[in-house]
């Protein structure tokens, strides 16, 4: 016949469930989180949709800040809406601005590539034809550089 008061080893004890719950009111483990007060609980819920590589930099990011994704969004967006100096059109200002400067030093490496070769052609005993294109490139490229550093400039 079985003894059906007998437990089994590390198992439940008959009769020790009221034993058991005393260590609800025990200390909390070294490491366990705190909760935040009730008052400055969150109480709004925010979904977003991302797509696979928002995915993947943003949890990389939050975890690289030793954050949860959720607590890295609210913080990079709460950042974002206190600096009223970084809005979305400044950023994509500074994009273009960029972009204009890439462009702009790409056009000085091909006009000074054109320039070498009439230089050459001149050095050689030659008067090349596309002297005054090559010139009146050269300045266009010079203005361009001129007028994104001037915008640039502005911005700050």
């Amino acid at each position: 016949m079985l003894d059906r008061q007998a437990a089994t080893e590390g198992g439940s004890q008959p009769g020790a469930a009221k034993q058991q719950r005393s260590h609800v009111n025990a200390a909390p483990a070294p490491n366990a989180r705190k909760r935040s007060p009730q008052k400055n609980k969150r109480a709004r819920i925010c979904n977003i949709r991302l797509s696979d590589d928002e995915w993947s930099r943003l949890t990389t990011a939050a975890r690289t800040s030793r954050k949860s994704l959720p607590a890295y969004l609210v913080r990079a967006g709460l950042a974002a809406a206190d600096d009223s100096e970084n809005t979305a059109a400044v950023i994509a200002g500074h994009r273009d601005l960029t972009a204009e400067l890439f462009a702009a030093r790409r056009h000085l490496g091909q006009v000074g590539n054109n320039l070498n070769q009439i230089a050459r052609a001149i050095n050689s005993g030659g008067q090349p034809a596309e002297l005054d294109a090559v010139v009146s490139a050269v300045q266009r490229a010079v203005a361009r550089v001129q007028a994104a550093t001037d915008r640039m400039l502005e911005q700050d």
